[in-house]
């Protein structure tokens, strides 16, 4: 069985920082990718940043700039540095990871439980 927990969310005032963390747990044989996504009330789920295992990242146009992803990979962590923020990333994040648990398995997609950030004053 295999856990994304997620930890970190809050409120922050706008031009704050918060740091999102998430552990993968289980029957782990490798990790291929980790990220972040985000979802705003009334509005589709988005992604905000990921990054695969050779540390190569990808970053929302929204955040680039402000948000930095980063990963340890014999933890298993990936974390989100969120600097400069404004009321709209306030949404329910989401960790994500792209899971390979025995040699020979396919990868499976897993989700987190999600963790409030609201951005304000």
């Amino acid at each position: 069985q295999v856990q994304l927990v997620e930890s970190g969310g809050g409120l922050v005032q706008p031009g704050g920082s918060l740091r999102l963390s998430c552990v993968a747990s289980g029957s782990i044989f490798s990790i291929y990718l980790m990220g972040w996504y985000r979802q705003a009330s009334g509005k589709q789920r988005e992604l905000v940043a990921r990054i695969q295992s050779s540390g190569t990242t990808n970053v929302a146009d929204s955040v680039k700039g402000r948000f930095t992803i980063s990963r340890d990979n014999a933890t298993n962590t990936v974390y989100l540095l969120m600097n400069s923020m404004k009321p709209e990333d306030t949404a329910v994040y989401y960790c994500n990871a792209i899971i390979q648990i025995q040699e020979r398995d396919p990868n499976r997609i897993y989700w987190g439980q999600g963790t409030q950030v609201t951005v304000s004053s």
